[in-house]
Order: C-alpha cells, then structure tokens, then sequence
C-alpha cells in the first residue's frame, strides 16, 4: 500500500480490496462516502437533478465493474472523480444537439419536414416501445425478487431512489448499489438474448 496516501485514502484502499471480493457492505461504504461529493460535481456539469443522479450511479457503477483496474498508487476518490468527469463528459456530448437556424434559406433538399424533426413518435415508433417494455418486463421477471422489485420500483413506477429507501426499509447506499447490480444483470441478460 502507498504510505504517501492520507489515512483516508488508505482506510478506501482496504475498503476496494473488500468489495473486491465481492463484501456489499465494502460497495456502500465506498458509495456513502463519495456518492455527495460525486453529485454535486455532475449537478454543476448538466444542471439537472435527475441527470446528475443517474450520472452518479453510474460513474460507480462503472467504478465498481472496473475495480480491478484500480491501482493504489493514487488515492480510489482521484480514480471516482475521473471516472465521474469523462462519463458526465460523454453524456454532454451525447445530448448536444445541432441548432438549425431559422433563418437560413430552405433548399429543396432541407425541407422543413427533415429539418425540424416532430415530438410525437409516429405509430411504429409507439408499437416499437410498446414491445421493447413488453420484453423489458418479461426480462425483469426472471430477475431474483429482490433485484425485480426494485426495478420495478424504479423504472416502472418511477419512485426516486430515497422513495424506493423508503418502501422498502432499506439504505439509500444499498437501494443504489443494488439498482446498478440489477442494470448489470438485465444488461448481461438483453446481451445474451441479442447474441442468440
């Protein structure tokens, strides 16, 4: 272990080394000592409460999946922040969109119909989401009931993540840690299936 590292940055080393193997009360722990922290840099990066917490589960989803490329020669909240950042990063990148100007001339080729795109999916677009939520549910039944009922909360229900605490008397650190695991496996699952 790099002694040149503050005390806190050691007790977080020991606490990866944990999570590691696979110790969840190690995965909280990391997450209730950064999780604010994390929040409040990507809150002033996007300016959107709900952006910046779903960026925020990921940044440590991302981290905890990535544990082993963790190396101690620097402290794991350096590793978080960085992850944090360039996934925050991405996702601005992502949600840029092209501004049009209104006042340029429209050729035969720049339609106004292919430039300013309609906000209601026309009806395909609607079965297509329609049978991808079919399929999503489908997939979360064979979830363990723990995971199933907390997506359930979540994505379908649409509860917040201190909602979800709430319901279920649970932590809000294990409600988020639990909630990524779930994304993982679905994700696992959906990739399996479009492999087939």
């Amino acid at each position: 272990m790099n002694s040149n590292l503050s005390e806190k940055a050691q007790f977080d080393i020991r606490l990866v080394e944990r999570a590691k193997n696979d110790d969840q009360a190690a995965y909280a722990q990391l997450m209730n000592r950064y999780k604010e922290a994390i929040y409040y840099m990507l809150l002033k990066m996007v300016n959107n409460a709900s952006d910046a917490e779903d960026l925020t589960i990921e940044a440590f989803g991302k981290a905890f999946k990535n544990l082993e490329q963790y190396t101690p020669n620097f402290a794991f909240s350096t590793w978080l922040f960085k992850i944090a950042s360039n996934n925050c990063i991405d996702f601005i990148r992502k949600k840029r969109i092209d501004h049009i100007s209104l006042d340029r001339e429209i050729g035969d080729k720049d339609r106004a119909s292919n430039i300013i795109m309609a906000e209601v999916p026309d009806p395909e677009e609607n079965l297509i989401k329609k049978q991808k939520a079919k399929l999503m549910r489908s997939i979360v039944t064979t979830l363990k009931p723990r995971y199933r009922e907390l997506v359930e909360l979540r994505y379908f229900k649409e509860y917040s993540y201190e909602e979800i605490a709430d319901e279920l008397n649970l932590p809000l650190g294990t409600v988020k840690a639990q909630l990524f695991r779930a994304r993982e496996l679905l994700y696992n699952i959906l990739k399996d299936k479009k492999g087939k």
